[in-house]
């Protein structure tokens, strides 16, 4: 009989103790164990080889009932040995090799639940970082689009106020019996009694279809300009002698159309416009600037030509002012910024990006500083060249609606929705007075040029604000008290003006009468009553003629003497 190598002595045996009911892992693992010990290259096993692969298997049931009858994972700790182990190491030893790479285990399945929970908790971490940084941003976007709209809603309820007016009738307003009857401000010592200035002293100027909602009498010569939601600006000559007298005819008006076409534009209604005072090359009341609804300021010759279309904003243009100067033009607009445009080029000299919302209106202080307002309630002044206001205030609770530098530039009056008006100063971070009498809102106001530096020095300066309340309020600046509340009117002043000379002022307002004031006695002198609301009036240059511009498409000039 040949002799047997040691696999099949080990697979014999294996087969022996399988068939004799030793079914257990450890009987395999021994088995296992008896290949590694005696080798698989054929060698022949030595000697005590499978008394060796039986006893590690009986060490193995031994070692499974000392054990903790509890445990349900003794069938893994077996795993926990290495073959060779098992033949070499009596079952004390295999019992501490088993603890203590048990205890390994545990403590790397505890690194691995430990490394999964840290994970875990990171993963749910950034989800929700990102959940809440989405969140922030849907969050910021909806503000912005609901800031947006509330812009969009105010700035059209504006225009809206303004169109739906001149469907109003003025019937019932003129058999109202008490002119104070509507519960407006009361008067301080003022009269109201007043002359009527007639329909037949009065010229009509009709071309517009639609509502005029600004003019300008040229500083030299007898030009008067008007803006219209019609999308056309017009140029009226003006012949001198006493209006009523004259009729507009298609020869004495030159019309400025913001459109390309047969038909009007309506996205091209003009805002706001205004004359030159000056110019380097060509001098005072010689070029027209216009602002329209689409963004665009265009520049006209006084017999109506187009010389220039000033594109870059963004939004309707609300503003437009010329420096003293000439040479550089001042536009606001609903795109929330302002530029300064060089009159030499007509290019962006640069663009103030301070506001958060509409710009409302701009004025210039001298040739090379201004300020801005806005719906975002502050007021910025800026200089060119400087990339940041030079001068910040704040104060208003609400949108401000206007700002006029006094005649010398020293001092800054606003008025807002908030109800109030405030003059400022470079010079201190808060208001200098804080006027706090209107009712309702301010919609405009207006210095007089008077005080020193101006024509008449001899005058003190004085500040009129015209208020949704239907009064008008006279302040005197120098120790910041009301001099007089106006309450002739019975709806909302959108306008008021004083006469050149300081000593009148005109205002307007929706219940479509015109009055003229004397300052001096704050009492009415002169009244005339239209056909639709007022949206702005104006005096000439010499203060002998008055224009007023209407919704009911109509410019109505009048002449003024005491």
């Amino acid at each position: 009989m040949g002799a047997i190598t040691s696999a099949e002595l080990n697979f014999l045996v294996f087969r022996y103790l399988q068939e004799s009911g030793f079914v257990h892992a450890a009987f395999t693992l021994g088995y296992e164990a008896g290949i590694h010990k005696g080798g698989i290259d054929g060698n022949i096993v030595p000697p005590g080889a499978l008394i060796t692969i039986v006893q590690k298997g009986l060490q193995y049931i031994e070692l499974e009932a000392n054990t903790d009858e509890n445990d349900q994972e003794v069938e893994k700790d077996f795993a926990l040995l290495e073959p060779l182990e098992i033949i070499t190491k009596d079952v004390e030893e295999l019992q501490q090799i088993v603890k203590k790479r048990k205890r390994g285990r545990l403590q790397i399945d505890c690194d691995k639940d430990k490394g999964k929970a840290k994970e875990c908790i990171e993963e749910h971490e950034h989800r929700l970082g990102g959940e809440r940084e989405r969140e922030r941003h849907d969050k910021e976007k909806d503000q912005e689009m609901e800031r947006d709209r509330t812009e969009r809603d105010k700035v059209q309820e504006k225009e809206k106020e303004r169109e739906k007016q001149h469907t109003d009738h003025i019937d019932k307003v003129k058999h109202e019996e008490d002119p104070l009857a509507s519960g407006g401000p009361k008067p301080m010592d003022v009269s109201t009694t007043s002359h009527e200035i007639f329909s037949a002293d009065v010229t009509v100027l009709e071309g517009h279809s639609s509502e005029v909602f600004a003019c300008a009498w040229s500083p030299a010569g007898s030009l008067l300009a008007s803006g219209s939601g019609d999308s056309t600006a017009r140029i009226w000559t003006i012949p001198d002698g006493p209006c009523g007298s004259i009729q507009s005819s298609p020869a004495s008006v030159h019309v400025l159309k913001h459109f390309k076409g047969r038909t009007n534009e309506k996205s091209k209604d003009v805002t706001t416009l205004d004359w030159n005072a000056c110019h380097p090359c060509q001098g005072e009341g010689t070029l027209l600037a216009t602002g329209s609804y689409d963004g665009q300021a265009r520049i006209w010759s006084r017999d109506g030509e187009l010389k220039q279309t000033l594109f870059k904003h963004k939004g309707p243009i609300f503003s437009l002012k010329w420096n003293r100067k000439g040479d550089f033009l001042l536009s606001g607009s609903v795109d929330k910024t302002a530029i300064v445009w060089d009159t030499k080029t007509w290019e962006c000299k640069q663009q103030f990006e301070f506001h958060s919302a509409p710009t409302l209106d701009v004025d210039w202080r001298n040739n090379n500083s201004f300020a801005t307002c806005s719906t975002d309630n502050m007021i910025y002044v800026c200089k060119i060249g400087d990339p940041r206001p030079v001068k910040t205030f704040s104060g208003h609770q609400s949108e401000v609606n206007a700002i006029k530098w006094d005649p010398t530039g020293s001092l800054l009056a606003s008025c807002s929705d908030d109800w109030t008006a405030k003059i400022w100063s470079v010079k201190q971070d808060k208001c200098v007075y804080d006027f706090k009498e209107h009712t309702k809102e301010i919609y405009t106001i207006r210095w007089s040029p008077t005080g020193p530096g101006t024509n008449n020095p001899n005058q003190q300066l004085l500040l009129a604000s015209a208020s949704f309340d239907s009064s008008i309020k006279l302040w005197e600046v120098e120790q910041g008290h009301l001099l007089y509340s106006l309450a002739g009117h019975r709806q909302p002043v959108y306008s008021v003006a004083f006469s050149p000379d300081g000593e009148y002022l005109a205002s307007g307002s929706l219940d479509q009468s015109l009055h003229i004031w004397s300052v001096k006695e704050g009492r009415i002198l002169k009244t005339f009553r239209g056909s639709g609301g007022i949206f702005e009036v104006c005096w000439n240059k010499e203060g002998s003629k008055i224009a007023a511009c209407f919704s009911n498409n109509t410019v109505c000039v009048m002449d003024f003497r005491m």
